[in-house]
């Protein structure tokens, strides 16, 4: 069976660019590796061919030499030197840490995978979690502790995490002697890839713990407590570290990120620190002036006082009776915002009344209208002339 083109393979143009290369690798590799897919042998043999395919373009010189002659470059047939033959150290080193490079970020930029010499072999990182809470936006005032429940992995107590059964332990993999990777001579060059023995764990368990079957880790419902400080806003990330998914075989645990979304209010929106609150008034109170008492929300009641005259939408601001700031001593402010309420329901004295007050009125108890009205006679007089 002829091999597949390699720009094939990874789903890009022959003139993609190295990070379009490499993003597309990295793509294919997350859905494509053998932990994500158990058992799975199309997609253990479409890995490795990825991983074949990405070696060979991803240095500027094997790719030159693929471009100019195909899969011929790399079988031996052209004439080559042997590892190294280019010269300049290309060879095993320069196509090395293709894992530390996708898995370090893929697995929360921690380092995916552990190696001989580097501590913890055959560890593997947890992955991070989300929890999505809504709380109330007197809730984001105050702040709070809530209790929150997670499913997810934790650490496998019959083995203690080491995958391996009571009594026995993992053991250097005897195919990549505990690297994790495989070299191999083709043509010109010395290709790295992953092991297939242990998929670049470095270590094998001959004996899996039955508790976990290996992994290391057994799934878990766990209740956390959380506090939410004061002031937080929606959209708010909170982390804590540690907390995510056990990690495989006795690596570190990922990190659990809480992410906040605040409720609308019925009374109050925010605006980062501040708050606002629309408030209608009746057309006597407008005119003549007076005192009403708004809500805070903090509970408390505060009198704001209306001037004679006063018009829909102006403001009031009421000081530090807004929103804390989060880890900061500062409030922010409450503006409180009128409309004029037009009566409604009338009954036949009050429209009498109403009227008896218009006969009495004069164009200076309403200088916008009068003003606005002038302005229309002004704009049809120039019509007319």
């Amino acid at each position: 069976m002829s091999k597949r083109d390699y720009y094939d393979v990874l789903g890009v143009s022959r003139n993609a660019s190295p990070d379009e290369l490499k993003k597309a690798y990295r793509s294919l590799a997350k859905k494509l590796h053998p932990d994500q897919n158990p058992g799975d042998k199309e997609a253990e043999q479409r890995f490795k061919e990825l991983n074949e395919a990405y070696d060979a373009l991803k240095d500027e010189q094997s790719r030159a030499a693929y471009d100019q002659f195909g899969h011929a470059a790399f079988d031996g047939g052209m004439g080559g030197r042997g590892p190294g033959g280019m010269g300049g150290g290309f060879g095993g080193a320069s196509m090395s840490d293709i894992f530390d490079d996708l898995f370090g970020e893929f697995m929360g930029g921690r380092g995916g995978r552990g190696r001989r010499g580097g501590g913890g072999g055959g560890q593997m990182r947890g992955h991070d979690l989300r929890y999505n809470m809504e709380i109330t936006l007197e809730e984001a005032f105050e702040g709070k502790k809530a209790q929150v429940r997670v499913p997810g992995s934790v650490a496998c107590e019959a083995c203690h995490g080491s995958g391996a059964a009571p009594g026995s332990s993992p053991i250097t993999c005897p195919t990549c002697q505990g690297d994790g990777k495989v070299r191999a001579s083709q043509g010109f060059f010395t290709i790295e890839r992953t092991c297939p023995t242990c998929h670049g764990r470095g270590q094998t368990i001959d004996k899996p713990c039955p508790a976990c079957q290996g992994a290391g880790r057994v799934e878990k419902e766990r209740t956390l407590s959380v506090n939410i400080p004061a002031g937080v806003e929606d959209g708010t990330r909170i982390r804590l570290a540690g907390e995510g998914e056990a990690g495989m075989r006795g690596g570190p645990a990922g990190d659990l990120y809480i992410f906040l979304s605040v409720k609308p209010h019925r009374l109050f929106e925010r605006d980062g620190a501040d708050l606002f609150c629309r408030v209608p008034i009746s057309m006597v109170t407008a005119a003549m002036g007076g005192e009403i008492e708004v809500p805070t929300l903090g509970g408390k009641k505060v009198k704001v006082k209306i001037p004679e005259g006063a018009q829909t939408g102006r403001q009031f601001r009421l000081r530090a009776k807004g929103m804390p700031v989060v880890n900061s001593r500062e409030t922010g402010d409450l503006y409180i915002q009128i409309t004029i309420e037009t009566p409604v329901n009338l009954t036949r004295k009050q429209k009498d009344l109403l009227k008896a007050f218009e006969d009495a009125s004069d164009p200076s108890n309403s200088p916008e209208s009068t003003g606005f009205f002038a302005k229309v006679k002004e704009f049809w007089d120039g019509f007319q002339s």
